[in-house]
């Protein structure tokens, strides 16, 4: 596996170590909602989370048959319904290149594979994080084929990449606007290193922008998936890569997606990503449910399930 388990041990103590200072996201001002508080109750609003759903090698269990539970801010809530369980669903994806990556240019036939590989009826955007703002190389399009043709190297020059790729990722997320509710995901090729403040703003706990991608991704549920892979400034910095894989460690972690790593530098090859990507987003499933909780701010959730070996993954939340 070259998930967490992977990830290098700089990164994973910085992770572990701001994990609970992130818990109730109050520094940036992210304070959930009171359990109790008349002022949020009403009828009910529909909210649509992304969770992935895993079972154990060795149980014999269909996904259709597995017992579902939700709360919000530490109450019960009402599943309305879970659409793509157990099936082979399409699903609304935008991949994301950062332009400055000088190792990704041998992983493009690899990735165009994955897109047509991807489940019928499926969406795909493609575009490409530069200086100055995204790229978009293809619009969202059911053309599997087209999408695919899409995908190029990137360019590979320092200067040609954003000072911070989650300002970018934030605008391919607001794309998700017009498209259906359902599976939703952003497969975010990436050193996840944001320093448009400095060195500073490259810390999970600091990056500004981090935050807002964070909740503009919640917002939409929408998981993110990041291939780490480092620029010359990330590779000759431990801490710049520690605090780099740590970003995307948490952007995925709080949003229902995952983080792949291998080691502090360039992957030998997508490949092991790409399939265990697969397998994760083929367990992926849309799980809209009644929420409660109407006021303004941050609603922390919780899935879990009674079936014996299953493991539930799912955002953190999402902001209202």
């Amino acid at each position: 596996m070259t998930t967490l388990r992977r990830l290098h041990p700089f990164a994973l103590r910085l992770y572990l170590a701001l994990s609970f200072a992130l818990f109730a996201q109050s520094a940036f001002g992210q304070t959930p909602a009171v359990v109790g508080d008349a002022a949020s109750r009403g009828p009910g609003k529909p909210v649509t989370v992304p969770v992935t759903i895993t079972i154990k090698e060795e149980t014999e269990l269909e996904l259709q048959n597995i017992d579902l539970t939700i709360s919000e801010d530490g109450e019960p809530q009402t599943i309305i319904s879970i659409r793509g369980i157990g099936t082979n669903s399409p699903i609304t994806l935008a991949v994301l290149i950062q332009e400055d990556l000088p190792s990704v240019g041998n992983e493009i036939k690899s990735l165009a594979n994955f897109i047509r590989n991807l489940p019928k009826g499926s969406r795909v955007m493609v575009g490409y994080l530069r200086t100055g703002s995204l790229q978009v190389k293809q619009r969202f399009t059911n053309d599997l084929e087209k999408a695919a043709k899409a995908l190029r190297p990137p360019s590979g020059f320092a200067n040609s990449g954003p000072y911070n790729p989650y300002v970018e990722v934030i605008e391919a997320l607001k794309r998700f606007d017009s498209q259906p509710l359902g599976r939703r995901a952003i497969l975010l090729v990436s050193d996840g290193l944001d320093i448009s403040r400095g060195l500073d703003s490259s810390s999970p706990t600091q990056s500004v922008d981090l935050q807002r991608a964070v909740n503009e991704s919640q917002r939409r549920s929408v998981a993110i998936y990041g291939f780490y892979a480092p620029t010359a400034a990330a590779a000759a910095n431990p801490s710049l890569a520690g605090n780099a894989q740590s970003s995307l460690l948490r952007l995925s972690n709080e949003t229902g997606g995952l983080a792949f790593f291998q080691g502090t530098g360039a992957p030998v090859s997508f490949d092991p990503f790409i399939r265990e990507l697969d397998i994760s987003l083929q367990k992926q499933a849309a799980l809209t449910f009644l929420s409660t909780h109407l006021n303004k701010g941050f609603h922390r959730i919780e899935v879990r399930s009674s079936t014996p070996g299953v493991r539930v993954s799912y955002p953190s939340g999402y902001v209202r």
